[in-house]
């Protein structure tokens, strides 16, 4: 059996209710409710697979629309003893997927404005979201293999809390989409 995890419903709105194969699970935004509600699923039982679905903001100009898998993450609200920003005075700076081909910044509150995109792009990251960090952490802790796939709904500039609601349907769409071509049922 495989989990379907996403952090909120409207991340879902364009899947089935039931597919089979997978149990599903909202764990509601940000690194905390994803870090809790991630672990008391796998606590409570066995997965061979995790795949995460989600909008992500776009920092990199270059990064298109679409849907875009995750190879690593890295925090862009942590800074550790010397100061130094997405190093967690005891996490791992980066936490890497088996695959994927894009790296996202995960932070605690949604990102929208110019000088906070050009704090997180030295980061390496081209993504923004609020979750991936905790879901790929908890995920190796359990050793389970992680997916996660990232519709970009944003540019995370000015206004981007718009874009997000906006877009965040279609996103939902071409995420169900992708997962119906990976993950077959």
């Amino acid at each position: 059996m495989k989990l379907l995890v996403a952090a909120l419903d409207a991340e879902l709105s364009a899947f089935p209710d039931e597919i089979p194969g997978f149990d599903r699970l909202v764990t509601g935004p940000g690194k905390l409710q994803a870090t809790y509600a991630l672990t008391r699923a796998l606590d409570a039982g066995d997965y061979d697979e995790i795949v995460v679905v989600g909008t992500a903001g776009a920092i990199d100009p270059r990064i298109d629309y679409g849907v875009y898998e995750i190879s690593a993450a890295v925090q862009h609200d942590v800074t550790d003893i010397d100061g130094i920003v997405g190093q967690h005075v005891s996490l791992p700076q980066r936490l890497e997927t088996a695959g994927g081909d894009a790296v996202i910044a995960t932070g605690d509150h949604f990102v929208d404005d110019v000088e906070a995109v050009g704090v997180i792009r030295p980061l390496g990251a081209g993504l923004v979201d609020m979750e991936t960090y905790a879901y790929i952490w908890v995920a190796s802790h359990f050793e389970v293999p992680i997916r996660v796939f990232k519709a970009v709904s944003d540019r995370a500039q000015d206004d981007a809390i718009t874009d997000w609601r906006t877009a965040v349907t279609a996103c939902s769409a071409q995420l169900y989409s992708h997962l119906s071509e990976t993950h077959p049922h």
